[in-house]
């Protein structure tokens, strides 16, 4: 079954986006880039840019899932506060157009990529076209970052624990939910 994931990089001044499809055996990708709010000096104006520009995407990719990284925690309350905002911003938009979306750590999606959570940005970046095909020119980490993001979702949701959508806290769960597995 094809389907499509919309993967969200949030930034309050730079937002990286990517679609990957994946109805084969390995991931592709569709589309990434970046949605760059650093013309708008309002706030409230780059959040409504957000909000336009990811519907208008979602509209013609048509995508049937979509994964968003959580911010993480630093020290500027101030960003922390706008990065919050921008992250609002797009899960509204998704939610809006009637998909859900999960969020996932900085960790998990460099982990998901890498095979390390504390990797660095560059490190995702140069690994993702080994694990991804298609072709990752792009000058903003912003759009490479949404590509991992959308590649963790995958990951996840192809997991032998999380298949069908359902999320399984251990094996036993799942052998029950699934005795013909067993072998």
């Amino acid at each position: 079954m094809k389907k499509i994931i919309l993967g969200i990089d949030p930034g309050s001044n730079i937002l990286g986006y990517s679609f990957l499809q994946t109805d084969k055996d390995k991931p592709r990708l569709v589309s990434m880039g970046v949605l760059d709010m650093r013309k708008f000096e309002d706030q409230s104006e780059k959040l409504k840019f957000i909000f336009e520009e990811l519907q208008k995407l979602i509209q013609f990719y048509e995508p049937t899932e979509a994964a968003i990284e959580a911010p993480f925690f630093g020290k500027d309350a101030q960003a922390m506060l706008k990065l919050g905002r921008a992250q609002g911003a797009a899960m509204t938009a998704v939610s809006c157009k009637g998909l859900s979306i999960v969020e996932y750590s900085p960790r998990s999606v460099k982990k998901s990529c890498t095979g390390n959570g504390a990797a660095s940005k560059e490190q995702v970046a140069a690994m993702l076209p080994h694990i991804v095909i298609g072709e990752f020119h792009h000058k903003f980490l912003d759009a490479t970052d949404s590509v991992a993001v959308a590649y963790c979702h995958y990951i996840q949701s192809t997991s032998v624990l999380g298949k069908k959508g359902k999320k399984y806290s251990g094996w036993g769960d799942f052998i029950k939910d699934n005795p013909d597995k067993l072998k």
